[in-house]
């Protein structure tokens, strides 16, 4: 039996913030459907949500943020890294602002905690000089250029010659900036279905049915605009989608990164990022503090060919070796597995970094479908500028 996800709300009556659309209410069709409750889909969701159209967003799993948006440093980013012009380059600067900006309005948890870059030994100091160049020409111009004696007053525990602080990094607890984007996307007349997956999308005269199922029940939806917000199932979906030229739909690769907690208390009063490792996709094992003040190491890179969140205790050697450069007092007894995050990379092992690929109708001819693929860091950072972009579009 086929059923229909449809709303009892009625256009221009705002929800209350704890409803929740469900799969016996009525539904036959809906202005905007947007498919995956991370930050991404959430952030879309608050931009265009209006009590004039209809919004609806699923989710596959019976949380929001599961996957991608909830296992990550909860670093915003300042935007020193990505290549001059690059949407990640450009999005993570604006992005960064209008994140801070947001978390002061609905007051969520952050703090603007700083990072230092550190330059370990002299032959590093050539990376440190590069990545200073490179975010000058990405439009950070507030980096500070530290010696040995300076990084020393700072971070006594470090251990470096040189280093940048960048003061513009922070940290967000990402639950809460999560709740609150579904928050104000509720206020302004957005559902929320979870346990809902979409497994196809077909053509219509009049945008697309979505078919999938929902509650372990078969439903089809009819919608005018579809946001493809899926993250590590975006490419899934998209290879479902009928139109869309497998030619168009990015190969994905999954880039497990793994975390250390240290018990005890901090070392470190900013954040901690040695030199980008060589030939890898990564920022080298960098030291974060969350809210609560709690120290935890990595990620590291690790591709994958399924999903696996594990962190195996072995790890703790490799580590103790990375962390050890810049931090040499590290008691390798207070690390324990912390938890994991899966990157959706457009990139494979030895690739170079791909960009954030935000595809529109003038890119695949399909009116009403934008897909989003390859939203890794910083798309936390970025992802009310990525809002903002789609919204203008």
């Amino acid at each position: 039996m086929v059923i229909e996800l449809t709303q009892r709300i009625p256009t221009g009556k705002r929800p209350a913030s704890n409803e929740r659309a469900t799969t016996d209410e009525r539904m036959d069709s809906i202005d905007t459907l947007i498919i995956g409750a991370g930050a991404l889909g959430l952030a879309c969701a608050a931009r265009l949500a209006s009590p004039s159209r209809s919004l609806l967003i699923v989710e596959a799993e019976r949380l929001i943020g599961s996957h991608t948006s909830s296992r990550n440093s909860e670093v915003i980013h300042a935007g020193l890294y990505y290549p001059p012009g690059s949407l990640k380059a450009e999005l993570c600067l604006e992005g960064r602002e209008r994140l801070y900006a947001w978390c002061e309005h609905y007051g969520v948890p952050h703090r603007r905690i700083g990072k230092l870059l550190v330059a370990v030994e002299d032959a590093e100091r050539g990376k440190l000089e590069s990545l200073a160049a490179n975010a000058e020409a990405c439009g950070v111009h507030d980096l500070q250029a530290l010696e040995h004696d300076q990084l020393e007053r700072l971070e006594p525990a470090v251990r470096g010659v040189a280093a940048l602080l960048s003061p513009s990094t922070g940290i967000v607890d990402s639950h809460h900036y999560l709740q609150s984007l579904l928050a104000a996307a509720e206020n302004r007349g957005a559902q929320l279905v979870l346990d809902t997956r979409v497994e196809r999308l077909q053509r219509a005269p009049d945008g697309w049915i979505a078919e999938g199922v929902s509650g372990g029940e078969p439903f089809q939806l009819r919608a005018e605009q579809v946001i493809n917000a899926g993250g590590l199932f975006a490419q899934q979906l998209a290879s479902r989608t009928e139109g869309l030229r497998a030619d168009l739909i990015s190969p994905l690769h999954l880039c497990q990164g793994r975390y250390f907690s240290y018990s005890g208390r901090s070392p470190f009063q900013h954040l901690i990022y040695p030199m980008p490792e060589a030939n890898t996709a990564g920022l080298g094992i960098h030291a974060t503090l969350d809210m609560g003040g709690q120290l935890r190491f990595g990620p590291d890179v690790h591709y994958l060919d399924a999903l696996d969140y594990a962190v195996d205790e072995t790890l703790r050697e490799p580590f103790a070796r990375a962390i050890a450069r810049y931090f040499p007092s590290l008691d390798p007894g207070r690390l324990s597995p912390g938890y994991s995050g899966i990157r959706p990379k457009l990139s494979g092992p030895g690739e170079p970094a791909a960009d954030f690929l935000i595809q529109t109708p003038l890119d695949h001819g399909l009116p009403g479908l934008i897909n989003l693929f390859g939203i890794e860091s910083p798309g936390l950072t970025a992802s009310l500028a990525i809002a903002e972009r789609i919204g203008g579009s």
